[in-house]
């Protein structure tokens, strides 16, 4: 007696049920870097570590960190862009700062080209890339663009995918150049907007406290924006900055 043979469907073989499908969305993003990069490690504080495991979790899309001088904001936020870099989640590193110490004056007081103009301002970051990298990483970085600095005004018509935008001296922000900055938040994007309200150079035009204040709920936190505050006894920089802060604080 011949033994009957059962046929198998194919579609059931290529697509088995317990296969899940990939249903994230398909969004315009730049290439990864194809190299790793070395980044130096160096001992951090509770709170430091505290900051790091926080912005770590893949559901903070955007943090404001509160803090004075010397707390390592801008440090903190350029390792673990350099980290996500790394890890290939995301493919720049965009800085942004304000390019005048004041709401009334422009980025054209300088001589030069608009990359002579800028060189002043993303300084800061430069030297946070000095601490973290060796030179060889930092120049291939530099060549491919994969980080670059921008002035607030200038981010109208911008959409960021898949990149860590790190908005510096936030202090020196109106609350409308926040409002431009976050909304150009795209997929897959981590935004961290850096401040120490108390060195504000905008005659109280500033709106980083008001802004903090719109997303300190539960409600932002849901939706993976967070609030993350230094104080003066977090100042690393050294003890005389510490001594200083918190004197002047003192007798305001």
């Amino acid at each position: 007696m011949k033994k009957k043979t059962q046929k198998i469907s194919m579609d059931i073989i290529l697509q088995p049920n317990n296969v899940k499908q990939d249903h994230s969305p398909i969004i315009p993003q730049r290439s990864k870097l194809k190299t790793s990069l070395k980044i130096f490690q160096r001992e951090l504080t509770e709170k430091q570590k505290e900051f790091l495991t926080l912005v770590a979790d893949k559901t903070v899309k955007m943090i404001f960190v509160s803090g004075p001088a010397g707390t390592a904001k801008t440090y903190l936020s350029v390792y673990h862009a350099l980290t996500m870099i790394n890890e290939k989640r995301v493919s720049d590193l965009i800085y942004i700062r304000s390019a005048v110490e004041s709401s009334d004056s422009k980025i054209g007081f300088l001589p030069g080209e608009a990359d002579a103009k800028l060189a002043p301002y993303i300084q800061p970051l430069l030297d946070k890339l000095s601490e973290l990298l060796p030179k060889g990483d930092i120049d291939i970085l530099l060549k491919e663009e994969r980080v670059t600095g921008i002035p607030v005004g200038f981010l109208r018509g911008l959409n960021w995918n898949a990149k860590v935008i790190i908005a510096d001296e936030a202090q020196n922000m109106t609350y409308k150049e926040l409002f431009t900055l976050i909304t150009r938040t795209g997929e897959f994007s981590k935004v961290f907007i850096l401040g120490d309200p108390e060195q504000s150079d905008i005659n109280g035009k500033s709106g980083f406290i008001k802004m903090i204040n719109h997303f300190d709920d539960e409600e932002s936190r849901q939706n993976g924006i967070h609030i993350f505050r230094f104080t003066e006894d977090d100042i690393v920089r050294s003890g005389l900055v510490q001594f200083i802060i918190k004197k002047v604080k003192k007798s305001l």
